[in-house]
């Protein structure tokens, strides 16, 4: 009895010892498949930027800043979004961001630039570029026979090719994980486009986006968009990581 206790004693010792530690762990996990402060706040640029709230966008773009993004990041996130919600939407959320820096600029914050882009190599053919690229995001060969709006429309489909996916997605100030953030971001609060959002829920998982980091993504978003938005964004989100654990393809 008494070699029981005394076994008893020790396992609770070994215990308190090592909880603090296993917490720790888990924390640390849990940090690391949640989405960063940066990553927030591509969000929430993006998204007020394609619904037009210049005010709160405003406010957003101070917490971008103070949240580590560089101007020239913020100014590229700004681009980005032009080619899923147009560029007077665009335009606006760079004027904007010229007021912010302005501002910041007499209280005395200097806010670093960060990277440029990197040259361009413009060797090859430039569709050819866009649909490699357009492969490796989707990790889907594309056919050689056009379809759909494509074949309805074969002009939309070279400009989809030569300048989003070769002009835009080639630049790489951002990664292309940060680059689907802000595409779908856009894209859930422009509302009415589900098909396009499920086919870059899948591009954002493809390129290192988590299944908990998309869960929380809608939380980010929720109120900036709405609740009708939101709800088309979950339902989305939600069939697509059905879809991706029902075919048994890797979701990070």
């Amino acid at each position: 009895m008494k070699d029981f206790k005394i076994f008893s004693l020790i396992v609770m010792i070994v215990c308190i010892t090592l909880s603090p530690n296993d917490v720790k762990a888990k924390q640390l996990t849990a940090t690391e498949s949640n989405l960063s402060a940066k990553e927030k706040s591509i969000i929430t640029i993006a998204s007020l930027t394609a619904k037009g709230d210049l005010v709160t966008l405003k406010s957003e773009l101070n917490k971008g800043l103070e949240a580590g993004l560089t101007v020239n990041e913020v100014k590229e996130i700004l681009i980005h979004t032009y080619a899923y919600c147009g560029f007077p939407r665009s335009i606006r959320g760079l004027q904007t961001f010229m007021e912010v820096l302005n501002e910041r600029k007499t209280k005395g914050i200097n806010d670093e630039s960060g990277k440029e882009a990197s040259p361009i190599k413009e060797d090859g053919n430039k569709y050819q570029r866009g649909k490699t690229i357009l492969e490796q995001l989707t990790k889907t060969q594309q056919p050689n026979t056009l379809t759909g709006y494509s074949a309805f429309a074969p002009v939309i489909d070279t400009f989809l090719k030569e300048h989003l996916f070769a002009d835009i997605f080639e630049r790489d100030v951002l990664t292309y994980a940060q680059r689907e953030l802000v595409t779908i971001s856009v894209i859930s609060a422009i509302g009415d486009a589900e098909p396009m959002l499920k086919s870059h829920l899948s591009i954002a998982i493809n390129v290192g986006v988590s299944a908990e980091q998309l869960k929380e993504f809608i939380g980010v978003i929720q109120p900036i968009i709405g609740r009708k938005k939101t709800k088309e964004a979950k339902e989305t989100v939600n069939e697509v990581l059905k879809s991706r654990q029902k075919n048994n393809l890797k979701i990070k």
